[in-house]
């Protein structure tokens, strides 16, 4: 019998073994581990046989349920990204923002997922159900579809753009710490940089947290604001 493909892994098309003894194993088991093993160590120290040892099995106990790396990075990126956050009603900006900062928020907590979430790979159910969360909360907003798709792919890429930019570090402290390191360079070369320097110098340039996140998200949303008035809604 073939092994499973990503595909049937991750949609539920599961074909165990229908003899022996009960497995003591569970795909569930195995992608929690495995994501505990990325979020602490990286997705580039993952390996069948370093997950096996971490769950006490032989690596070829892994391979009933998971044939091969590929498919259990497929299954690790859509139990790590989850299912989407509970959308407000009847406001498509609030909706919008909501899912937007969630997906942030799970690219924090997942690094790895920033680098398997690219290109042509298969789609989970969780990714799907983002996709059909932030489709319902444009109807009635006079966008085509095409639009609504690529508002998805533009507050996404700001999402994942925030989110590889601030890889390892506190976020409370990103931007401060990119002025600290400014505001003590700059002076010694401002002939050539008047223009950073003064925009440094400025208080509140540099605010610090999510600010930069949620600007994008509000430059994102008034530009579609302005498509929705112009189309009358």
């Amino acid at each position: 019998m073939p092994a499973p493909t990503a595909l049937e892994l991750l949609w539920g098309v599961e074909r165990r073994p229908t003899r022996g003894p009960k497995p003591a194993l569970t795909p569930e088991l195995i992608v929690a581990e495995a994501i505990a093993l990325a979020d602490a160590d990286g997705l580039a120290t993952l390996s069948m046989q370093r997950l096996a040892e971490r769950l006490g099995f032989t690596k070829m106990s892994l391979y009933r349920y998971v044939p091969g790396k590929a498919e259990l990075v497929a299954l690790m990126l859509d139990a790590g990204i989850g299912a989407p956050p509970e959308l407000p009603a009847d406001d498509w900006r609030a909706a919008l923002r909501r899912w937007c900062e969630t997906l942030y928020e799970r690219f924090r907590a997942h690094p790895w997922a920033l680098e398997v979430s690219v290109g042509s790979r298969p789609v989970g159910p969780n990714e799907m159900a983002w996709m059909e969360a932030a489709l319902t909360a444009l109807p009635g907003t006079g966008l085509t579809t095409a639009e609504r798709l690529d508002s998805i792919v533009l507050l996404t890429g700001h999402a994942r753009s925030l989110g590889q930019q601030t890889v390892g570090v506190d976020p409370d402290r990103f931007e401060r710490d990119l002025a600290e390191q400014f505001t003590a360079m700059l002076p010694t070369v401002a002939e050539r940089y008047p223009a950073t320097v003064a925009a440094f110098a400025e208080e509140g340039a540099a605010a610090g947290g999510d600010g930069a996140l949620a600007f994008g998200i509000d430059r994102i949303l008034d530009g579609l604001a302005v498509l929705v008035e112009r189309r009358g809604h």
